[in-house]
């Protein structure tokens, strides 16, 4: 085949022109090129606790550096059992239910790949992480999105009108993701939009993903509630989470999706032939980790807190509006206090002049447009860390 004749080929298939490089990371590397503050993406700049960390080195020292069992140690997996049923009384099987992946990352595209085929619609709330949109395309699937509307108060909550939810949903819709505690938003889901999500999946015969990985962070005494755990929906519902967050480990992709029995089946083998199985010694620490006490996570959520009203008053001085956040560690603010032409621009503003890497807004939705006016921070970082760049961000007022 001659030069020319390659040249006069597509060389992308029309799936990934359909969408960029992920936003946040590409943040990250502005911001290592600028020597600016990250608080684009979400990674913790402390450590692990030790705990988690000597265990996954004895795994090592201990030889276990072969292939673990394609769909997750046997030990890791009945770990993750034994955690939803002390924390939410859910049963799974560890052998026909639990799948562990390469982080949640890969258990939502390998979920998606096992359940959709082209034609079919997955409901999305905006704005989102924006991994699900690439997710469903890569899928074959079409995309629907419904909004997460912002409060007009920005100690309020973001909501979700019953009308648009219901108008997303048809014949076609095969699932729908809910990512609760939410990413970018903060948002916590009630127990009331969760029954309107249960009722509408059993209307329609529609799945629901849930992307939990956030759930032991969480503030002001919200509840984190499990769409399995509701009536009707145990065999209805594919959750997914992992122990970047939680643990501090983002680095260690270990996540896991939790299925009935004929969807694991469809997710392990789709899994198998995408990553073939997460690194065996972090599994191991996994096992170990997911027995930590209730303390433990107590506390967490009590540093992040901490963390939360930092950054809160912080950027609300530098003239943000912050949207307050119920869980996860992010917060989403409004710029259109400094005139901004728009969020690029903005955040290229911020780590190029001030310092400080954040995220464009429009990366978190379908059209642009929704989010120009818009950037989210992440807290998940030392108090030092915020103080610096609280302290960069005051020159936005000078």
């Amino acid at each position: 085949m001659s030069q020319a004749t390659i040249e006069s080929k597509a060389l992308l298939s029309d799936k990934a022109a359909r969408f960029t490089e992920s936003v946040i990371r590409e943040m990250t590397r502005q911001a290592m090129h600028y020597g600016a503050v990250n608080l684009a993406q979400g990674f913790p700049d402390f450590a692990a606790p030790q705990v988690i960390k000597d265990a996954a080195a004895a795994a090592i020292s201990g030889d276990i550096n072969q292939y673990a069992i394609t769909w997750g140690a046997r030990g890791l997996r009945h770990a993750i059992a034994q955690k939803a049923k002390d924390w939410h009384g859910l049963q799974f099987d560890p052998e026909t239910e639990i799948t562990v992946c390469c982080g949640s990352t890969e258990a939502m595209i390998s979920t998606l790949m096992a359940i959709t085929n082209s034609g079919d619609e997955i409901v999305i709330f905006e704005p989102f992480y924006e991994n699900y949109g690439p997710d469903a395309i890569l899928c074959g699937a079409t995309p629907r999105f419904v909004k997460l509307h912002p409060p007009g108060d920005a100690d309020g909550d973001w909501t979700v009108d019953e009308h648009e939810l219901r108008s997303a949903f048809s014949k076609r819709t095969k699932a729908i993701i809910v990512n609760t505690p939410n990413n970018p938003t903060g948002k916590v889901f009630t127990r009331a939009e969760l029954e309107l999500i249960r009722e509408l999946c059993l209307e329609f015969g529609a799945l629901a993903i849930t992307d939990e990985i956030y759930e032991h962070i969480i503030y002001d005494g919200a509840e984190h509630i499990p769409l399995a755990a509701l009536d009707g929906m145990r065999e209805h519902t594919v959750t997914i989470s992992g122990m970047s967050k939680t643990y501090s480990v983002t680095g260690w992709r270990v996540g896991w999706a939790i299925a009935p029995p004929a969807i694991t089946s469809g997710i392990r083998k789709v899994h198998d032939f995408l990553t073939v199985g997460a690194a065996a010694p972090l599994q191991e620490a996994g096992a170990i980790a997911l027995q930590l006490p209730r303390g433990y996570y107590d506390d967490l959520a009590t540093r992040y807190w901490e963390r939360r009203e930092r950054m809160l008053g912080g950027l609300r001085a530098c003239g943000f509006k912050a949207y307050k956040p119920s869980g996860a560690y992010y917060i989403m603010t409004d710029i259109s206090g400094f005139g901004a032409q728009d969020d690029v621009s903005f955040a290229m503003k911020l780590v190029r002049e001030v310092g400080v890497a954040t995220v464009p807004g429009s990366s978190f939705y379908n059209h642009a447009r929704e989010g120009a006016q818009q950037v989210r921070f992440a807290f998940c970082k030392r108090e030092a860390t915020l103080d610096a760049a609280l302290a960069r961000l005051a020159k936005l007022n000078s």
